[in-house]
């Protein structure tokens, strides 16, 4: 996933990679190492600022090209990728911490050198140490600072003496400038010092936050990562094709399969942290320290052991100084140095976390009368109650009354289904059903459980009569449902199941066997699959049938969970008769719809995000002791990670928005949904120590962590979706 979402950010990206093709291939950068170490710009530089890729964020009138930070960070991600030389990193982050002063002469003459191309640094608080001696007409500043990327062949660098930024002038005789062996060999690093430097009052920068200049920094070093941790994927990808062992491509083998696609997941995950800490940045100051520390966490400091993981699926090959990836490898991991210890960003982000979480509302505007529509409807249903239980358990969103029954005529249940079920919602409709829904904390949304994975087989394939006799009473509550997919012998794979149905004189006799199913027992319907053909093709030959629960010859066995509750139950089927109109789509046609279905569940499961796994965690954190600290960075790591997948889903929206079609998200975030969970569960379990020997605990440490399962495995397990993931969106060869 490229940080870029709009095309003409897409674009931007794309010329500056033309632009790196031309005039930067890695075979000159090689030539040039020695030269860029000793603070020497690439002999293009110029040729790059006329282009304005320098200043894409800076207004036209500074000689910039009147852009945004994201699209400053759709720049610097194409730069990452093509290993493009040169201080465009720090000379971009000096213009967007300039752009955060106020108007004032000091400013303008900053940023009108910027546009025009010098290039720049910035010293942040945190690594360096000068202070400032009041003289009669302004200060003298002195003090030396850590090691700064671009301190060599910067032409100015932002520094802040006491509480005053200004903009040291490198040429002038006070300031002295040391180069450093650099572990990132592709841009120049050097320390800064300055002895009695003069700055009258007019030089002063005045109204830059230091907070947000660090989190500037780390939103746009992370549009970087992404761009590297982009390029890992491309490389190893068309390697794995194409390299062959054993007389075949490597790429068949499982274990490189899984890795290429667990390298996709972070690196999807990276671009999505990157663009929500550059988007932050109009936040609240709380808001933009979340969102950075989060792409510290998932963009930049795990992107070296990306490449590590790269250089290990390439062997021997990469591990050479004339491949390119150690290039990539020692830039990856100099970048990750720059921003400081992982350890204290999830300090920092855990701190934020126990009393606060990221914001991920979209402003949508517009659309006000279908807002008031729905709002009028909505504060209908707020002044009803649902005095009725649910046929799915005793959750409130499945409860049954009036107030159900008002959002369910209405065509709220889901409406981005067509009338008469749904309103036919767009994107922007349903997002907007959201916030309405949100607003009224008070009203729950209705769910339709796992009806909601299944309905829309029935509106794809079946007769209207059935539709109409099944669709309504579950979108009121009154139907519970449950689906039979899963066999003894044929779990994740589906397509080896056994159970038969027989063509007979007005429909199908069923004989089989149904495991880990859920709500069985309380289920009045159940989608089905069964062989309809035992001589067709694995993938072929199956249909799909709507069982009434209550026929003849069902039998539920419920299957006592590790926590002690029947969820789920076995369910055997001995001679149950279906009716023809109970068959939905051809005899042999159910596969593609079981598929569907699936992709219904995995993108609810993966939806599950929004509900907070970490309460216990975060209430372990707040609380005083010795593992305070170690609890604040675990909430930190996990809020992280939950932030990153939360983003995805927000581009995935805001494309849909835009008229784009769905992209992998859904598989993707599945799989970081579980190891989120994983995460999160082992965290809670080391910080909770002795509270996890009870079963009742206050807060809740155990009970969650049994019912993990339920979760991890429904909707295909991790490998399966890894398999999933590297065969059909990678595009790696089947055994």
């Amino acid at each position: 996933m490229s940080v870029a979402l709009a095309p003409e950010q897409r674009e931007l990206g794309e010329s500056l990679r033309r632009f790196a093709a031309r005039h930067a291939p890695i075979a000159d950068t090689r030539k040039a190492l020695d030269a860029l170490a000793a603070g020497e710009l690439p002999s293009w530089w110029d040729e790059l600022v006329s282009h304005g890729f320098h200043a894409v964020h800076l207004p036209e009138s500074y000689g910039g090209q009147g852009g945004g930070l994201l699209d400053a960070a759709c720049v610097l991600e194409a730069a990452g990728k093509m290993c493009l030389p040169g201080p465009l990193l720090p000379t971009v982050t000096a213009g967007a911490v300039g752009m955060l002063a106020e108007a004032t002469p000091a400013r303008e003459a900053l940023l009108h050198a910027l546009g025009s191309g010098a290039p720049a640094a910035v010293a942040l608080p945190e690594y360096a140490s000068f202070t400032a001696h009041q003289v009669d007409d302004g200060w003298l500043i002195s003090g030396v600072s850590e090691v700064i990327s671009g301190a060599c062949s910067a032409r100015l660098v932002l520094i802040r003496a006491g509480e005053k930024w200004l903009a040291v002038d490198t040429t002038r005789p006070e300031v002295a400038t040391r180069a450093a062996s650099g572990t990132d060999l592709l841009t120049d690093l050097g320390t800064l010092a300055l002895t009695d430097y003069p700055v009258a009052a007019g030089d002063v920068l005045a109204g830059i936050d230091a907070g947000r200049a660090e989190w500037l920094t780390v939103g746009l070093t992370a549009a970087v990562s992404a761009g590297i941790a982009d390029w890992c994927v491309e490389e190893v990808t068309a390697h794995l094709r194409t390299r062959e062992q054993f007389g075949k491509p490597i790429g068949t083998f499982q274990a490189l399969q899984h890795k290429a696609a667990m390298l996709l997941v972070n690196s999807e995950l990276a671009g999505a942290a990157a663009w929500d800490a550059v988007r932050a940045a109009t936040d609240t100051p709380d808001q933009h320290r979340m969102a950075a520390a989060a792409a510290a966490l998932i963009a930049i400091t795990p992107c070296p052991e990306a490449v590590l993981d790269t250089l290990t699926m390439f062997g021997a090959i990469g591990f050479t100084w004339e491949h390119d990836l150690h290039l990539y490898w020692r830039r990856a991991t100099g970048i990750a140095a720059s921003i400081g210890a992982a350890t204290g960003w999830a300090r920092k982000l855990g701190e934020l976390a126990i009393t606060g979480q990221r914001d991920f509302h979209v402003d949508l505007g517009g659309a006000e009368e279908f807002r008031a529509e729905i709002s009028a409807t909505l504060d209908a249903a707020s002044a009803l109650r649902n005095d009725g239980p649910g046929r799915q358990g005793d959750y409130a969103h499945f409860k049954t009354g009036p107030q159900r029954t008002l959002i369910a005529d209405a065509g709220l249940i889901a409406p981005h289904w067509p009338p008469p079920w749904g309103i036919g919602a767009t994107p922007l409709q349903q997002l907007i059903l959201i916030e309405e829904f949100a607003n009224r904390p008070g009203l729950v949304r209705p769910s339709l459980g796992i009806a909601e994975w299944i309905l829309p087989s029935l509106l794809a394939a079946a007769p209207e009569t059935l539709q109409q006799q099944l669709i309504p009473p579950t979108q009121r509550g009154e139907l519970a449902w449950c689906q039979l997919f899963s066999e003894p012998g044929a779990g994740s794979d589906l397509a080896s199941l056994t159970t038969r149905a027989t063509k007979v004189e007005g429909g199908w006799r069923i004989n089989g066997h149904k495991i880990w199913t859920s709500c069985a027992q309380r289920a009045d319907y159940g989608a089905l699959l069964a062989r309809t053909d035992p001589d067709a093709a694995k993938h072929r030959g199956i249909g799909y049938f709507i069982v009434d629960m209550r026929s003849p010859g069902v039998q539920v066995q419920p299957i006592l969970q590790v926590t002690g509750a029947e969820e789920f139950s076995e369910v055997f089927l001995a001679d149950v008769f279906v009716p023809d109109q109970m068959l939905l789509g051809e005899p042999t046609g159910g596969w593609q719809l079981a598929v569907a279905t699936m992709a219904e569940e995995r993108s609810a499961i993966s939806g599950y995000v929004e509900f907070d796994r970490a309460v216990a965690l975060r209430r372990l954190a707040a609380a005083a002791g010795d593992e305070r600290d170690h609890a604040l960075r675990a909430v930190g790591e996990l809020d992280a990670y939950s932030n990153a997948i939360k983003a995805l889903g927000v581009r995935e929206t805001m494309g849909l928005l835009d008229g784009q079609g769905r992209g992998a998200a859904s598989s993707i975030a599945k799989v970081a949904m579980n190891i989120l969970l994983r995460r999160t569960f082992a965290a809670t379990l080391a910080t909770a120590g002795r509270l996890a020997m009870i079963t009742d605990s206050d807060p809740a440490v155990v009970e969650p962590y049994l019912l993990s399962p339920a979760e991890l495995i429904g909707g295909g397990t991790n490998e399966i979706q890894l398999n999933v993931i590297a065969q059909m969106i990678l595009g790696l060869p089947r055994k």
